[in-house]
């Protein structure tokens, strides 16, 4: 699976402090009560909010292949549209192209 450029460019640039990074990550994601699919849909509403769409479509893809409908993703992307406004909406694009290529 394809990450973004930024973290293409993270990993080659400073290994040992992505390598501690991704250990993180995959602490924190053992340590998650929620299953894949709801973290993944979880993590995208966050993106779209803090408008990080650069790894929209890695997050997308893996909630697809762990089960994500298409709405689904809609609707974590606008979930976040009371409390943050409009902003999210420029994630629906990014992501669905995404999600349609898969």
């Amino acid at each position: 699976m394809k990450v973004s450029k930024s973290f293409e460019v993270f990993a080659k640039e400073a290994p040992e402090v992505q390598s501690a990074w991704m250990e993180t990550v995959h602490k924190l994601d053992t340590a998650s009560k929620l299953d894949k699919k709801t973290e993944e849909l979880a993590y995208i509403a966050v993106m779209a909010a803090t408008r990080l769409e650069s790894g929209l479509p890695f997050h997308v893809t893996m909630a697809k292949t762990n089960g994500a409908t298409r709405e689904e993703i809609i609707s974590a992307i606008l979930v976040g549209l009371p409390a943050v406004g409009n902003t999210v909406i420029s994630a629906l694009p990014v992501a669905l192209e995404a999600y349609d290529k898969v």
